[in-house]
């Protein structure tokens, strides 16, 4: 038996393309590019047909890694596929053979080597041993290479070329053949011979309309015998039914025969059981016509709300999309200041899923979906250390961490003879007592916010529409207000939030104009040596470069980006690599290269805390005089310094003062 899953190869032919070509005698070349059909719609001559609609998906498994192979060695890529298209004429294909190839480039370059060859696996199939024609429905494409064999213009396609010989092609065909066409070709080889030589000699559009009236064909056939299956089997019920019958009323007949002559006190029983058997079947009858008759009386009111727009028939009991829904029902009940029950999205969703929760417990829902992904997008807030405040202003006593601990000796602890140390190496006078004094920190939970303006005479179903664009613009505006406030703070002046570069006191700038210089990895090295004692573990340092400072690390050949790092490292929201064992993460928040403007930070995140007060909320206002309607959504955070005893934890890469 042929094994159905062989991988099969098709031949075509491809072009160099010239304008990708260095001008003549140039020798500066690097790759070349080859394009051509890799397969066309055409019929062949054995009547096999692969259609334009088996590429869509066949291709999608070989688009992850599009490597183009010499001679259909896996052990020899040459090139890669740069662009594919499926039109009317079948699958279109691009592809940069590397210079790295040299003899497979130079033959290519020469027009020496012009032929493609493909290997697929046929998934699904239909063969018509009758008419000798092999329609592919579905395919996995397995591999592009650029082979030797010779290319005949005139022959597109040929897929018996794959087998050993003709009987090995027919019997891979067979399996791809209804049941019934399969084993009567499988058992008469002689007839199937004799028909595999017909020459078929039709247009394309005859050999479709001969495929769809054999379809047609075939389905009325099945049809037919379904239905004489089913009146068949429909026949065999009534007779059954019809023979049980009549055996219970010969029970019957002979019981109530015996009756008459006599009953003992078992039969007596047994008639009493039996009649009790037979009045609960009636009452289960009754009860059963009542909840039919329940549901029929239903029955408009659930066509209706079935056929309705705001329709929830095809919505999961559970899931992301109930989620969605029930969070466009909050939202919307927010804008047009309403309960969730008094709008007409939430009264339809509350009656369709049955549920009847407080409207306070699906905002609590929402509220805290939103805020978990306002903190997904962050990239400088998460690497803080985060606590949760009770009010918007907490303090602290702190214990800073220079100093030593006492060596205790005897009974002398605490004494002026246990001073912990010399002036030298607590800073300490020895015998002035513990050098550790208490520090008191103040955390401040600022809000942020955001809105959106609505017309106020909008109605339901177009806010529901643009629902979704609302509630995402709000998020990322939050997000990027409190990852740039971290960073850089939240304005000048006395600012809400101070930010990370601000605290930074000793900085490295570069030399030379901003224009001309770039950033590398000496100058962020720089700036944990600038951290003093919280730079002497690379793994408790952080680097946040900007955008221009990230490409010119690229340049770096000393910079490990993100494929580099080890497969069990721990990767961050927005991190590109690392230097070290320290995380560098990128954001867009820094401005523009420019004189004095900041390009990165390197800081110990171990020396600052966040406060989160509240979770996001929303609130909505109508606006008369404007005749609009504002949805705001806000929440409370905020970032201080915990220590300076050691340094204040951050140093900030600038740009040079000249431009």
């Amino acid at each position: 038996m042929v094994d159905k899953n062989k991988v099969l190869r098709l031949n075509s032919a491809f072009a160099v393309n010239e304008k990708a070509l260095p001008a003549s005698g140039s020798s500066d070349i690097e790759s070349v590019f080859i394009e051509g059909y890799a397969s066309t719609v055409d019929i062949d001559r054995s009547g096999d047909v692969v259609p334009k609609s088996v590429w869509e998906k066949g291709i999608q498994n070989y688009l992850k890694n599009p490597i183009i192979l010499a001679q259909h060695d896996y052990d020899d890529p040459i090139g890669r596929m740069t662009e594919y298209k499926v039109d009317d004429k079948g699958l279109w294909v691009k592809a940069r053979i590397s210079s790295a190839a040299e003899e497979v480039f130079g033959l290519i370059k020469d027009k020496i080597l012009t032929a493609f060859s493909i290997g697929f696996r046929i998934l699904d199939a239909e063969y018509n041993s009758a008419a000798e024609v092999f329609v592919i429905k579905e395919l996995e494409l397995v591999e592009i290479s650029v082979v030797s064999v010779p290319c005949n213009q005139n022959t597109l396609f040929d897929l018996s070329k794959a087998f050993e010989n003709d009987s090995d092609y027919k019997q891979f065909k067979q399996q791809f053949a209804p049941k019934g066409d399969s084993a009567k070709g499988l058992e008469s080889n002689t007839e199937a011979k004799s028909t595999t030589t017909k020459e078929l000699d039709m247009t394309p559009e005859e050999m479709q309309k001969m495929l769809a009236d054999a379809a047609a064909k075939a389905a009325e056939e099945a049809t037919q015998k379904l239905l004489a299956t089913q009146a068949a089997e429909k026949a065999a019920q009534d007779a059954k039914a019809k023979a049980q019958a009549e055996l219970e009323a010969q029970v019957k007949s002979a019981v109530a025969a015996q009756i008459s002559v006599g009953q003992s006190g078992a039969e007596k029983l047994l008639a009493e059981v039996t009649k009790r058997f037979e009045d609960q079947a009636a009452e289960q009858k009754s009860v059963l016509d009542g909840l039919q008759a329940s549901l029929k009386e239903k029955a408009d009111e659930i066509a209706k709300i079935q056929a309705s727009k705001m329709s929830f028939a095809d919505k999961q009991a559970a899931g992301g999309s109930e989620y969605a829904e029930r969070e466009k029902a909050v939202m919307l009940a927010k804008i047009a200041g309403k309960s969730i029950a008094d709008t007409k999205f939430g009264r339809e969703m509350i009656e369709k899923t049955g549920q009847h929760l407080p409207s306070a417990t699906w905002e609590l829902e929402v509220s805290t979906n939103m805020e978990a992904e306002v903190r997904r997008r962050l990239v400088v807030a998460p690497l803080v250390r985060a606590v949760n405040m009770k009010t918007n202003v907490m303090t602290m006593p702190l214990n800073p961490e220079a100093g030593l601990a006492s060596w205790v000796v005897n009974a002398d602890f605490g004494s002026a003879n246990s001073a912990g140390g010399t002036t030298a190496t607590t800073g300490q006078t020895p015998g002035s007592g513990s050098p550790h004094a208490i520090k008191e920190i103040t955390l401040n939970a600022y809000k942020v916010a955001t809105k959106e303006y609505l017309n106020y005479e909008e109605e339901e179903d177009s806010l529901l529409v643009i629902m979704p664009i609302v509630r995402d613009a709000m998020i990322r505006r939050l997000a990027r207000s409190v990852d740039r406030a971290y960073l850089l703070g939240a304005g000048s002046g006395a600012d809400p939030v101070k930010g990370l570069a601000n605290y930074a006191t000793v900085n490295t700038t570069s030399t030379g104009s901003v224009a001309a210089t770039a950033a590398s990895i000496a100058n962020l090295r720089s700036l944990r040596r600038n951290l003093g004692a919280w730079g002497l573990d690379p793994a408790e340092v952080v680097y946040v470069v900007s955008t221009e400072v990230y490409y010119d690390l690229l340049d770096d050949s000393t910079f490990q980006t993100m494929n580099q790092v080890g497969p069990q490292a721990t990767l961050l929201t927005g991190q590109v690599g690392q230097i070290g064992n320290s995380p560098v993460l990128v954001s867009a928040e820094f401005a523009s290269k420019g004189v004095n403007q900041t390009g990165a930070i390197a800081f110990a995140p171990g020396n600052f805390m966040a406060g989160n007060q509240r979770g996001l909320r929303m609130d909505t206002q109508e606006l008369v005089e404007t005749q609009r309607r504002v949805l705001v959504a806000s929440l409370r955070t905020g970032m201080t310094q915990v220590t300076t005893n050691l340094g204040n934890g951050v140093s900030a890469f600038k740009w040079g003062a000249t431009a």
